[in-house]
């Protein structure tokens, strides 16, 4: 039987989308009559220049110096050189705008009412902070960096050193000081933002002696800009650390003004980010500015189709690369809804109240995050007004198929549910959101435009309908320009290219199906194998997670008499035991949602589940755990402290 998608655009909505509008300039430019996603998305790939130059005068891309080549070769990877000859600033970008519309909304959870900033007083801000480093001597390639709450000042330090040519990086204040001197000491900053604190849960954290451990082991010796937050007092107390300054005074000489933004080559240095690190010192990836930008700019206006009267937020820190994607929307003109804090505070409905009252129209979270609100049984639509919202954003990890029906039967039915997934490594996305196509259940709607992405059988052939490997098999401007470090490329290259030569190689377990559509079934690295059959844990994870009996689940492959054995741990719900009732509905469930070679060998109850800091279950690193083998990075989890329940287990030792 042919499913039937769960929500499909009007006509009306389809020609209103910036999709449309798209495809129409695409048509009258290169004489072609397309009318369907799939249709402009294999155009897209044939002709790759051609949709990156479509995508540059569409933006419209702010440069003061026009491109001479879109590509040298899209084969190449890495490095092909994307639009030769131009020079632009991304921070110039970001604030083309300078009206009065308002440009970003801030709610902490201990704030009752919203702070706002209009376009013009988000430019002035950035004005005198970028004045400020000037005098600071910061230049062009200097690192800026911030250990920073989800605040707009956090913005505007990130604009304001990448108006000059800084290229910036971001820690989270949840990080352990470990984690942020993995990822910070390797880059030495030059200028370090940093909260006096942050809250959480309803709890207020202290920052500054994070900060204080963390300057003491940077050789850089950075400027430290202390930004006032969760005390809201006018003084922070600077002792331990000799070169800080209050935001305040660091600014009180500026007069701001226009900005000189620094006009740089298209593949100048904007972002240092990082991977998880679980299980080694994280990569510190150096993407380009005008890659960043024009792969962002397409996510937001075609495939989430933002356009400037819209209000979008997303759930992130500083420390995932959402953020980053999150303040592109700038660069569209829209308003950006930032939060900090516990999306569960003061209680579950604490974000569609703020959705409500900010009348948000692209709301985006975490598959994790609509797991959790639906087992805690809230239901949006009855409690709160959301006519206003047109897109629910999901990523983070595979969004399940139960996820699907919540979101249409308790938050809004005539919603656009992009499901979308990709990575820091490109700060964007390769699967995402189609605005012109249906909502299939438990399906990611489309493979992102220019994106070759590919299912890989373990053989390098492409396969539809087939779990695979995700590659990319053509070169895409946000690719990472190097890693930091990486003299001779070389750690850069294994990262990507080794699998599969000359196709980017992922690390993610997909399926594509007939109708183009993309099903994600995790992490690759963590594919269970069992008999030589090759498993994603996503797929055990839909059939157990809904149970009212379990409140979160980690599969993991255990090496078990020269084969794999599936290994089940269970973090049950409050008030239930794994019984033997229990476990033999769970492997029923699996049995029949999945396959016999799926059924765990072994289910096992444990108190909690590991994550990062970014809300990704931590399987590799549990497996390392339950092998004898270290865990080097534990900081770069926000509760390192459950990696050692799984130590010594006597369940796995028979």
């Amino acid at each position: 039987m042919t499913p039937q998608p769960m929500w499909t655009p009007s006509e009306d909505r389809i020609r209103r989308t910036n999709l449309y509008a798209f495809m129409q300039q695409v048509n009258a430019k290169h004489g072609t009559d397309f009318e369907s996603y799939d249709r402009l998305y294999d155009w897209s790939i044939s002709n790759v220049r051609d949709f990156w130059a479509a995508m540059w005068a569409f933006a419209p891309i702010m440069a003061s110096r026009g491109f001479d080549e879109i590509v040298d070769d899209p084969k190449k990877m890495p490095g092909a050189k994307w639009f030769g000859g131009a020079k632009l600033n991304f921070a110039e970008n970001l604030l083309r705008y300078r009206d009065d519309q308002t440009a970003i909304i801030f709610r902490g959870e201990t704030m009752h009412e919203s702070r706002t900033l209009t376009y013009a007083q988000l430019y002035q801000e950035v004005a005198r902070l970028a004045e400020a480093l000037r005098a600071n001597g910061v230049v062009a390639g200097d690192r800026v960096v911030g250990f920073m709450p989800n605040l707009p000042e956090t913005i505007i330090a990130m604009l304001a050193a990448t108006s000059i040519g800084a290229i910036w990086s971001s820690c989270s204040p949840d990080f352990g000081v470990k984690g942020v001197l993995d990822r910070f000491a390797r880059i030495k900053p030059k200028v370090l933002f940093a909260a006096d604190g942050y809250f959480y849960g309803g709890r207020q954290f202290d920052s500054l002696e994070k900060v204080r451990g963390i300057f003491e082991q940077l050789d850089s010796h950075p400027k430290v800009v202390g930004v006032p937050y969760a005390r809201r007092q006018a003084e922070i107390d600077t002792s331990g650390l000799p070169t800080a300054v209050h935001y305040r005074d660091f600014i009180a000489d500026a007069k701001g003004g226009e900005i000189d933004f620094a006009q740089l080559p298209f593949e100048h240095p904007l972002y240092i980010m990082y991977s998880s690190g679980t299980t080694g010192l994280p990569k510190c990836m150096v993407q380009s500015a005008g890659g960043v930008l024009i792969n962002q700019l397409k996510e937001l206006i075609l495939h989430c189709d933002l356009k400037r009267e819209d209000n979008i937020f997303y759930f992130t820190t500083c420390g995932w690369m959402m953020w980053n994607w999150l303040v592109c929307s700038l660069a569209a003109g829209a308003t950006i809804t930032l939060f900090d804090g516990s999306p569960f505070h003061p209680d579950a409905a604490s974000l569609w109240r703020l959705a409500e009252q900010e009348k948000i129209t692209i709301f985006g979270t975490s598959a994790k995050y609509l797991a959790a609100l639906e087992q805690a049984g809230v239901k949006p639509r009855e409690s709160f007004d959301l006519s206003p919202l047109k897109a629910i954003l999901s990523t983070g990890s595979p969004l399940a198929e139960e996820s699907f029906d919540y979101v249409y039967r308790d938050i809004k039915a005539d919603v656009c549910l992009s499901s979308i997934a990709g990575g820091t490594d490109l700060n964007g996305c390769f699967v995402g959101g189609n605005p012109m196509g249906p909502v299939y259940r438990g399906e990611i709607q489309c493979r992102q435009l220019a994106m070759d992405v590919q299912a890989f059988d373990e053989d390098g052939k492409a396969v539809i309908g087939q779990t695979g490997e995700l590659v990319c098999t053509m070169a895409f401007p946000p690719m990472p320009i190097y890693f930091w470090g990486d003299e001779d490329g070389s750690s850069y290259q294994s990262a990507y290219f080794e699998r599969y030569p000359g196709a980017w190689h992922h690390g993610d377990f997909i399926e594509i199906t007939e109708r183009n559509g993309v099903r994600m079934l995790g992490r690759s690295d963590a594919t269970l194998n069992p008999g030589g059959v090759r498993i994603g844990t996503a797929e055990l994870y839909r059939q157990v997670e809904p149970m009212e009996e379990i409140e979160d689940s980690l599969v993991v492959g255990q090496d078990w008499e020269d084969d794999v054995r599936v290994i089940l741990f269970v973090k049950l719900a409050a008030g239930c035991e794994l019984t033997a009732e229990l476990e033999k509905k769970i492997k029923r469930a699996i049995r029949t949602g999945c396959s016999p070679r799926h059924v765990p060998a072994k289910i096992i109850p444990i108190a909690d589940i590991p994550y990062t800091i970014n809300m990704k279950k931590v399987e590799l690193a549990v497996r390392n755990i339950i092998h004898g083998k270290p865990v080097k990075n534990r900081d770069a989890l926000k509760n390192p402290q459950s990696l050692d329940l799984y130590v010594d287990l006597p369940e796995l030792k028979e």
